[in-house]
């Protein structure tokens, strides 16, 4: 179910790569850059660990869904697919984050 509406949502935000800015946020955010897609992860970003910090679930489950949502737009803007990030989480299950870290660290 929940790759499900990320597929859903990447065909769109694919969709919105030719559209005119004036049609649609995301195209206007594909219009603005990369520059501008990072600002609002980051923006996005804040807004979720202050709503973490108030507590409010409602609220933390809102700005997370527009972090997550400003990270698709900028997988999509750089070619890339939720499938590949949910694969690497896939690679990643039942390996422990200590072990995987330092698989990272030894391939540099």
């Amino acid at each position: 179910m929940s790759d499900d509406i990320l597929a859903r949502l990447m065909t769109v935000l694919e969709s919105r790569k030719g559209a005119e800015p004036g049609t649609s946020y995301v195209a206007s955010l594909y219009d603005k850059g990369l520059d501008t897609i990072l600002k609002k992860i980051g923006e996005e970003s804040a807004e979720t660990i202050i709503a973490a910090k108030s507590g409010d679930k409602q609220q933390i489950v809102y700005e997370t869904a527009d972090l997550w949502f400003h990270c698709l737009v900028m997988l999509a803007q750089q070619n890339l697919t939720a499938q590949q990030v949910l694969d690497e989480l896939e690679r990643r299950f039942g390996l422990s984050g200590i072990d995987e870290k330092k698989l990272r660290d030894n391939s540099k």
